[in-house]
């Protein structure tokens, strides 16, 4: 009898065991199953509505107050890390020129970077072109960066022309024969 009690715990194990890689492979894709850079695009243009959302439900939950870069950065891992398992937030890339870059997200195994911009002022809508190019120029040395995604929260309207500087952004760059494909969503 023991035996038997013993061999039928091994083979319930193996059945859970068995179950619970199946319900990994269902809950959590496989790492080598890449997130199309359009589909997290597709959801940074809804921030606004989620946000919105969150402010105005029913509940009274925890309000979403979008003062500064590190709350977006919150709000935009808090819509992302549900279904891209990897994302990392705030991790230092190699050093260039003396000096460390913070990235504000990346996923490995989806090869992109998300950068998010908090606009403070006019003068800051003014020179945020010069600081994404000296993002890019950054990042385009990353191993993991194939994608660049800028998000910009502009909350008061303060960049002048915000289709020229989406235009800026809309572009595929390559440097010693890497691609470094860049895109911009900004939202008001």
């Amino acid at each position: 009898m023991g035996i038997a009690v013993s061999r039928n715990i091994g083979e319930v194990l193996d059945g859970l065991d068995k179950c619970r890689q199946q319900l990994v492979t269902v809950v959590r894709p496989a790492v080598s199953d890449r997130i199309p850079i359009g589909e997290v695009l597709l959801a940074l243009q809804s921030f606004t509505e989620i946000v919105r959302y969150l402010n105005t439900r029913r509940s009274r939950g925890a309000i979403l107050e979008l003062v500064d870069e590190a709350s977006v950065q919150d709000a935009l891992y808090l819509m992302l890390r549900p279904w891209i398992h990897d994302l990392t937030p705030e991790s230092p890339t190699d050093r260039v020129a003396n000096s460390y870059s913070i990235k504000d997200f990346v996923s490995h195994s989806n090869k992109f970077v998300l950068e998010a911009k908090f606009i403070r002022d006019k003068s800051h809508g003014k020179t945020v072109v010069t600081e994404i190019n000296d993002d890019i120029e950054t990042y385009r040395y990353h191993s993991s960066c194939e994608d660049l995604v800028f998000f910009i929260y502009d909350p008061n309207s303060h960049i002048q022309d915000s289709a020229a500087v989406s235009r800026h952004l809309q572009s595929n760059r390559s440097y010693d024969g890497k691609l470094l494909s860049c895109y911009g969503v900004i939202k008001p």
